[in-house]
């Protein structure tokens, strides 16, 4: 009879940190499907938008990627220095690219100007070595439009190709 009354007292006392338990499961699973919600793309220019937004979808599609991601933003036409800001760019992704990326790691390339972050990426892969980037995540984030012709000219290096639609 004790240990019946034992193993009842401790079922009891038990359903309190039970109930806390299935509640924490439920703020957990509440707390994924938030931070999880889909993103809208800034319909502003506004580079803070824009890189917060950015920011996200990369978080996002790191999948088992643990290096720090490199990020390439163009920022919108008609900002100020815009001229110098897409030529330096330009430059610097061809570099980084011809240099190569370590198997390993991930690379995303967004913009509001979409169709020029895309010449950019082109331009860019078609001085790339075949197959001289196996093992490395490429993401595009951009327009629907400029999916296809950024995919055919970065499959030959062997990146892994991703594509988010900015919307």
């Amino acid at each position: 009879m004790k240990t019946t009354t034992r193993l009842i007292l401790i079922a009891l006392l038990s359903l309190p940190l039970l109930a806390a338990c299935d509640k924490t499961k439920e703020d957990a699973t509440e707390d994924a499907a938030v931070a999880l919600a889909p993103l809208n793309a800034p319909t502003t220019t506004d580079d803070n938008a824009w890189g917060s937004y950015l920011s996200q979808v990369v978080t996002r599609n790191m999948g088992d990627v643990t290096n720090s991601p490199y990020l390439y933003y163009l920022p919108a036409s008609d900002s100020e220095g815009f001229e110098g800001a897409h030529e330096r760019l330009r430059e610097e992704i061809e570099i980084a690219m011809q240099r190569g990326i370590v198997e390993g790691n991930l690379v995303a390339f967004g913009s509001p100007e979409s169709s020029m972050m895309a010449d950019i990426v082109v331009g860019a892969f078609a001085k790339v070595d075949p197959g001289s980037m196996k093992g490395v995540r490429l993401l595009f984030i951009g327009d629907a439009a400029d999916n296809e012709r950024v995919k055919a000219a970065v499959e030959a290096s062997g990146v892994n190709y991703q594509f988010v639609e900015a919307k």
